[in-house]
């Protein structure tokens, strides 16, 4: 699995072993149960994250205990609160595995100090930052200018591994839409028949606070 890591890492610039072994004395290797917390609202300790094997979702959680889902970080990929990782302010995001997962983290004070010892490492950081921005607009535009039917489909073009494992009461509340509309689309894809242009039912308070949710993960990279 350390070879997703570095194959990661190495995307646009090669690290020697020397390099490598600094990453791995900062780096920490945590095993994450499914349905456990690598991190909840408002508590610490905070990493940067990257995840080896299996899946989570981010999510905030409403007052009446609702949740809403922003993106579903799986192997090869990272996660981060970044506002409150990078800004030391509360954590405002729930993260939360989805099955049995193994990523590796480090702190920011550790991050800091490979910066200072292997500079190319900042470029990298950059390219992440850009990525980031890249997934945020496409998720936005998504969720205001695509009907459900849209949003379901690209979900499954975009993340076809991602979709056996994520149960439909995540799905929904990540695409907008009440469990029992999905469900519907569901049942219209598999006959290969269904029009995805078709308007959807007006699910207001869900389409709002999934891109309620978009806009405030936004804010956490400008404030």
């Amino acid at each position: 699995m350390l070879q997703l890591l570095k194959r990661n890492l190495e995307q646009w610039w090669l690290l020697t072993d020397v390099e490598w072994k600094m990453i791995f004395d900062k780096a920490q290797f945590l095993k994450v149960k499914k349905h456990h917390f690598l991190q909840t609202a408002h508590a610490g300790p905070l990493y940067e994250c990257f995840v080896l094997k299996g899946g989570f979702k981010t999510y905030i959680l409403t007052e009446n205990g609702e949740e809403h889902i922003l993106f579903f970080p799986f192997a090869n990929e990272w996660v981060c609160d970044i506002e409150a990782f990078y800004y030391n302010k509360p954590a405002r995001f729930n993260i939360r595995a989805v099955e049995d997962s193994e990523v590796a983290v480090i702190s920011l004070n550790e991050k800091n100090e490979l910066f200072k010892k292997i500079p190319k490492l900042q470029q990298f950081h950059i390219r992440m930052i850009e990525k980031s921005n890249l997934a945020l607009q496409e998720r936005l535009i998504d969720m205001l200018h695509k009907t459900a039917r849209e949003r379901y489909a690209d979900f499954l073009n975009r993340y076809p591994q991602k979709q056996r494992k994520i149960s439909d009461k995540d799905l929904s509340s990540y695409l907008g839409v009440t469990k029992e509309f999905l469900c519907k689309i569901k049942k219209e894809y598999s006959r290969k028949g269904f029009d995805i242009k078709q308007k959807s039912p007006k699910t207001p308070g869900k389409l709002y606070c999934a891109i309620s949710g978009i806009f405030l993960f936004i804010n956490t990279l400008y404030t």
